[in-house]
């Protein structure tokens, strides 16, 4: 069946945007050299996973109490206490506190220092 083969991060500011994902997650960014403003992110080399690309924004970022509109990402940690903590520090905001999705692991979303939503999510099959 078909599956995710990239995902791409809107951002105002993609000087920020790429700051905060590479000091929260350690990903890697090249800008492409193409008739847009584009970078290509790298999120990792030995584990299974999509890799992406960052754009400038068209337009405001989603306004606060807004529906998603669109496609959330979840990254997965060794430690959503220290993804959390480390994400809120370089600027992300908590949209859901971390809860169990039982069976699955610990689970908790934030805004990023662009509007955006991600998942955070520790995978431990004894979460309750």
């Amino acid at each position: 069946m078909p599956r995710p083969v990239h995902f791409e991060i809107h951002a105002k500011d993609p000087a920020r945007a790429e700051a905060f994902y590479k000091d929260v997650f350690g990903w890697e960014f090249a800008k492409w050299d193409g008739p847009t403003n584009y970078w290509l992110i790298r999120t990792g080399r030995d584990t299974p996973g999509i890799d992406g690309g960052m754009i400038e924004r068209k337009g405001d970022a989603p306004a606060e109490g807004a529906p998603v509109n669109g496609y959330v990402c979840t990254i997965g940690v060794t430690s959503l206490e220290t993804y959390l903590t480390r994400a809120i520090e370089h600027g992300a905001t908590l949209a859901v506190p971390k809860m169990a999705t039982p069976g699955v692991g610990w689970l908790a979303y934030v805004k990023d220092t662009e509007g955006n939503i991600l998942g955070i999510m520790e995978p431990d099959p004894n979460a309750s």
